[in-house]
């Protein structure tokens, strides 16, 4: 069995500087580390309990099923920040028949972001008798 110590999402977009401003400022996704050079220099952002380095450059947007996952404490606030400042929201904040509350965003290569806040009373959270 391989023992994992840590692991990121690589992202390869067509356009580096454009995805470091969504990433960082437009999401404020918070530096981990930084590394090279030049456009193509990488960015490794803290995400949650993972990473997302944005680094190198790709003639084409990432693979159509490449998807994202953020959860946030409260979903209609990230909503309003996102059409703020102009994000793409592909789907408005809704409680889902599973009990999360989803939004869906897009990011300048289009990959599909998954924006979840888990209410108080979903199974996630709650545990009875806990």
């Amino acid at each position: 069995m391989v023992h994992v110590l840590s692991s990121r999402v690589l992202l390869r977009p067509t356009d580096p500087e454009r995805s470091r401003v969504f990433y960082g400022r437009t999401l404020g996704l918070a530096v981990y580390r930084e590394f090279g050079t030049g456009p193509e220099r990488g960015t490794v952002y803290f995400l949650g309990g993972g990473f997302l380095e944005v680094s190198g450059r790709a003639s084409d947007p990432p693979a159509p099923g490449l998807e994202l996952w953020l959860q946030v404490a409260d979903a209609e606030a990230a909503h309003e920040e996102f059409r703020r400042q102009g994000v793409a929201v592909l789907e408005p904040p809704e409680r889902k028949p599973w009990g999360l509350v989803e939004m869906w965003i897009a990011d300048p290569d289009r990959v599909r972001i998954a924006v979840v806040e888990v209410p108080e009373d979903h199974p996630m959270r709650y545990r009875p008798g806990i």
